[in-house]
């Protein structure tokens, strides 16, 4: 088959512009082949070279005693003591979950347990965090089911646990959903496997499943807008086997254990073009690959196809030599492929051989490390003006407004849809503040969450990215979890808009802030940019997800709250309901300035629970819906109603940021309160548990009207 000629059309469909072809040009003092054109612009693209978020990125703090391995590698590394770390990482599939949502969430979900057992863990957790345009949308249905069954369906089949998440609703997600997907693993901090090349002559392996032509361009599809041309790009989304997947890393692992791997790297966006190179660069060598010796499932494949293809469920790997035969027993005992397909160089070359001819002969360092790196132009978020008075609200007639509302009622339908329990070490489902699992084997436990909230990152990027780790750093506090680090997933709109542009940098400027403060580094993350449809961008929504260490899991907070308990707030009374819940969904106004977020008050709130486990029976943070919304949550959860005694919307609604609403006894709340007093904090009684009705400031309705509406309204929406 000949190659075709290149044009500008063919550049420019190939997402790259002309000073980055003019780029080409002078490096390689000739015109590409087309090969070696899909090689650029994969390696060249938003998804792969980062090329306009590096420079912010570099800011984030990524360091600390407990980061074993920070951002660069497929996942981050924490040491978690005992001589065993946790891996792990949040990525994104968002535009192949838009164009076909079951397959393009079930590959999303492939690629980041891949991430993690490439690095030498073996999976334990997986969260999602997902946005959805308005309800009513007539895609929405759609999609909400589609991604769903897609995450349970791969998720399920490999058999590890889902154990938190997010789910939102809104108008800006219309055309452009996100699929972020986090997962975790276990491994011994002395048998952590990287991706840098070593070794001049090793042969490069082929290992997993059969090369095809599906998710060819998948990479330069996810880094570019949405237009009405979006069904043709249906045939770049990946198809998934989560049964080949189990094989791969139980023969991945199984590999690990023999001594052959030197270097090993997941085939994730861009294929066998992104794995090579990235091994290759990050170890200062060359890779010369003969694409005859690919193993492929269709007839025909060209070179161009076979580099660029995203088939799921292959791996990369730089062999030791001394152990190819032991190698080798191990993926035939699997029945997957094992094929040697190249080997290491020493000059900086990319060097593709296929039908006995050169289809590509690139300096290798150029793809990867010398990617171009943009400064774009970028304008601060202008400041919301201040918020017109809210009117005051019947209590009860404002929670009915949000448990009644699909972005705050129970996520029952979506859990059940997951396999949450598999493997036998979860100990906490997902729930108010994310999931607890057992590190299998010992008295520990770790903590997840996943948290952002949009619209304050929207009113304030600055803010709002603090608000995101501060409030990941709460859930994680509120299980009895002393927070370790985090990984982001940082969804944003078109970057050569200098709006957008001005929100990424805010929220990293946040985000940063946060993370010094709160000692939760950033080991890894995923950047997914041009998030649009017909120039209609998302809110900026950058994802945290993050752990969290439980010593010994019976200290972890998790008593039932019983009838005539305590309930406590830990800070300050609500003052603030710009950008609220209650604002959006009762009063249908988007109005004000993101809550200020105190980074210092965050650490002292969090250090007071930690330090007096003892006493708390259960906890929860407030964020959206503030002490109203937290206190149904969690009586509800214990099959108890519960009254408080405030008064006043900003009191009971307010999203005021830093606090706890803490559940104990009447002799546990008087221990705490003096302990509040010595450590200068502010901790007040502000109702009790138990009955049958729920009050809040004169107003009330029954226990089991509001618990029907809270567990109902998701699945009579999209059930």
């Amino acid at each position: 088959m000949q190659d075709p000629a290149i044009t500008p059309d063919l550049i420019a469909a190939h997402g790259l512009k002309d000073e980055e072809y003019a780029r080409i040009l002078e490096i390689i003092g000739r015109e590409p082949t087309f090969t070696e054109l899909g090689i650029f612009s994969a390696m060249w693209n938003e998804h792969c070279s980062y090329k306009s978020s590096k420079k912010w990125l570099r800011t984030l703090p990524t360091e600390g005693p407990q980061v074993i391995c920070g951002p660069g590698e497929n996942a981050g590394v924490v040491d978690i003591g005992d001589g065993q770390a946790v891996v792990f990482k949040m990525e994104s599939h968002n535009h192949p979950s838009y164009i076909e949502p079951y397959q393009g969430a079930a590959t999303g979900m492939g690629g980041i347990l891949r991430d993690v057992f490439t690095m030498g863990a073996r999976p334990v957790a997986a969260m999602n965090a997902l946005s959805f345009g308005a309800p009513d949308h007539p895609k929405t249905r759609r999609l909400v089911h589609g991604v769903v069954e897609g995450i349970g369906g791969y998720g399920n089949c490999f058999g590890v646990p889902t154990v938190g998440g997010e789910v939102r609703f809104d108008a800006s997600y219309d055309g452009n959903c996100l699929v972020n997907a986090f997962a975790a693993g276990i491994a011994d901090v002395d048998a952590i496997f990287y991706s840098a090349a070593s070794g001049v002559g090793r042969p490069v392996v082929y290992l997993g499943a059969k090369t095809g032509r599906d998710g060819v361009g998948g990479a330069t599809m996810a880094s570019a807008e949405f237009d009405d041309t979006i069904e043709e790009k249906r045939p770049t989304v990946q198809v998934g086997d989560p049964f080949t997947e189990k094989r791969l890393m139980e023969a991945t692992l199984e590999l690990m254990a023999t001594g052959a791997v030197v270097s090993i790297q997941d085939m994730g966006a861009a294929g066998l073009t992104c794995s090579a190179v990235e091994m290759g660069d990050k170890g200062g060598l060359g890779i010369r690959l003969d694409l005859d010796a690919v193993p492929v499932r269709e007839a025909e494949m060209t070179a161009y196809e076979m580099m660029l293809s995203e088939s799921q469920e292959r791996m990369l790997m730089v062999l030791d030599p001394a152990h190819e035969d032991a190698a080798r027993a191990v993926f035939e005992k699997w029945d997957l492929d094992f094929a040697i397909v190249g080997e290491t160089i020493a000059e900086d070359r990319f060097l593709i051989v296929h039908g006995g001819e050169t289809r590509a002969d690139l300096p290798l360092s150029t793809l990867a490390s010398s990617a171009p790196e943009y400064d774009r132009p970028w304008q601060e978020t202008p400041a919301p003006a201040p918020l017109e008075p809210v009117e005051e609200v019947d209590p009860i007639e404002g929670l009915r407004a949000l448990i009644g509302s699909v972005n705050h009622c129970a996520r029952d339908w979506v859990i059940r849809q997951y396999d949450t329990q598999v493997m036998g070490d979860t100990v906490a489902l997902p729930g108010l503040d994310g999931g607890v699992i057992r590190v299998h084997g010992t008295t520990k436990g770790l903590a997840f969450t996943a948290d952002v909230t949009p619209r304050y990152v929207a009113a304030n990027p600055v803010e709002g990215g603090k608000q995101a780790v501060a409030e990941a750093y709460r859930n994680l506090v509120a299980k009895g979890a002393r927070p370790l680090a985090t990984t982001d997933n940082l969804n944003f709109g078109n970057p050569e808009k200098p709006a957008i542009m001005g929100q990424f940098v805010g929220a990293i400027d946040g985000i940063g802030q946060a993370c010094r403060a709160l000692d939760m580094p950033i080991v890894s993350g995923n950047v997914s940019l041009y998030n649009e449809t017909d120039g209609k961008g998302i809110l900026p929504t950058p994802t945290i997800g993050a752990v969290g260490l439980i010593e010994d899991l019976d200290q972890r907070i998790a008593w039932p709250v019983t009838d005539r308990m305590i309930a406590l707030l830990l800070g300050p009374e609500g003052t603030h309901l710009g950008r609220s819940a209650l604002l959006a969904e009762h009063l249908g106004r988007d109005e004000g300035d993101a809550p200020p977020v105190d980074l210092e008050m965050e650490r002292a709130h969090g250090e007071f629970i930690l330090a007096n486990l003892d006493s708390i029976w259960a906890c929860t943070d407030l964020s959206d819906g503030g002490l109203a919304l937290a206190a149904f949550t969690l009586a509800e959860a214990h099959g108890l109603a519960v009254t408080l005694d405030v008064e006043g919307t900003a009191a009971l609604f307010g999203e005021d940021q830093g606090r706890y609403l803490i559940a104990c006894t009447f002799d546990a709340a008087e221990a705490l309160m003096v302990a509040a007093g010595q450590a200068d904090l502010q901790l007040q009684m502000v109702g009790q548990f138990g009955g049958t009705e729920v009050k809040f400031g004169g107003s009330e309705a029954p226990l089991a009207e509001l618990s029907a509406l809270y567990r109902g309204t998701f699945e009579m929406m999209f059930g």
